[in-house]
């Protein structure tokens, strides 16, 4: 029997897109769709309960969305997030969670940046903070991001013994800085990513909303480098040469 599986979905006002994103999911893999919601207005949870998913009332903070859902999941195995603005292709769904069902990783992380990307699909700034945080992992841990997307997954175990604390946009790099400290298996895929289909961006949509995204993640570095690397954890390749 397979390792159960859950997609948790982070959503605030993503009505146009939601539906959508929730028919392509490859349901032969996903057992559970769980729809974060951080407190939508736009009919975003009667689209996606309508697309046939479960919508979980999170509370406001992409983190505290994420962990949310993570705890809320309580059976499933495995834990794969993506965005729900049309953006992340669920037809790679099957190549990040093929790693961790065949027992080789403990965390897949999507690259965009080493993928196709639509034109307009991210912008220069998105692409250069990716790098700057890879070399910045890279320097404290060993290992290598090239992006920092919402589109990854991880044992439930693995990701509810880290200790997670970042409630805002830094959740995705706190993720994967302590996946790093903690000496976990990683792996990283080329992924292609499109254009949103609805809806605007709440990091990329305008200049002050990028500024307050990048500082807080930002931050949440600078937090999580000031930690001692736990004695057990042990080098693990870069994910990008995985």
């Amino acid at each position: 029997m397979r390792p159960r599986v859950a997609l948790i979905i982070p959503t605030l006002n993503e009505a146009e897109s939601i539906g959508a994103t929730v028919a392509e999911v490859p349901r032969v893999l996903v057992d559970q769709i769980l729809i974060a919601d951080s407190g939508s207005t736009d009919g975003t949870a009667a689209a996606a309960i309508a697309a046939g998913a479960q919508v979980l009332n999170a509370g406001r903070g992409f983190g505290r969305a994420c962990l949310a859902a993570a705890r809320a999941a309580d059976d499933a195995d495995i834990l794969l997030f993506m965005d729900g603005d049309g953006a992340d292709d669920p037809a790679f769904i099957p190549d990040l969670l093929a790693p961790l069902l065949a027992g080789e990783a403990d965390f897949v992380i999507a690259s965009r940046t080493r993928g196709q990307r639509e034109p307009g699909s991210m912008a220069w700034h998105q692409v250069l903070a990716g790098e700057m945080a890879g070399l910045g992992m890279r320097a404290l841990y060993g290992v290598h991001f090239t992006d920092m997307c919402t589109f990854r997954a991880i044992r439930r175990d693995r990701l509810l013994a880290l200790g997670m604390g970042e409630m805002t946009y830094g959740w995705n790099i706190e993720m994967q800085m302590r996946v790093a400290r903690a000496g976990l298996r990683i792996r990283e895929v080329p992924v292609a990513y499109r254009c949103r289909s609805g809806g605007t961006s709440k990091v990329a949509g305008n200049l002050s909303t990028s500024l307050r995204a990048g500082m807080r993640i930002c931050a949440t570095f600078l937090r999580v480098a000031r930690q001692p690397v736990p004695p057990a954890a042990v080098p693990v390749p870069a994910a990008s040469e995985m």
